[in-house]
């Protein structure tokens, strides 16, 4: 269940921008495996491979005037896209068949 609440905030947070007192928010989804940075991407074909370890969900508070509207940090798992390198393309989520595809920034 942990899972689909995260691929959900994750979308929602893709899906409106998470706009807030900056034009700048970099939170809307934002997700950081091996040291690099993953946004949410509209690609819907693709094969999740491996896994590849645990990525970062980054907290996103574009409301800071409205407590208990931000999202706390978590994590989860990181998985390989057949085909594509880590690098410029990876999936999240808690398990293969929830992984939902990010491309790096």
């Amino acid at each position: 269940m942990k899972g689909a609440a995260l691929l959900v905030t994750v979308a929602i947070l893709a899906a409106a921008g998470c706009a807030g007192a900056s034009s700048e928010a970099l939170c809307s989804g934002l997700v950081t495996y091996d040291d690099r940075d993953y946004l949410p991407t509209e690609k819907s074909d693709f094969t999740v491979g491996e896994r590849l370890g645990t990525a970062t969900v980054a907290e996103c508070d574009d409301t800071p005037n409205d407590p208990g509207v931000g999202i706390p940090e978590s994590t989860t798992g990181a998985y390989a896209i057949e085909g594509v390198d880590p690098t410029e393309a990876i999936a999240v989520g808690d398990s293969p068949a929830e992984a939902a595809p990010m491309a790096a920034r």
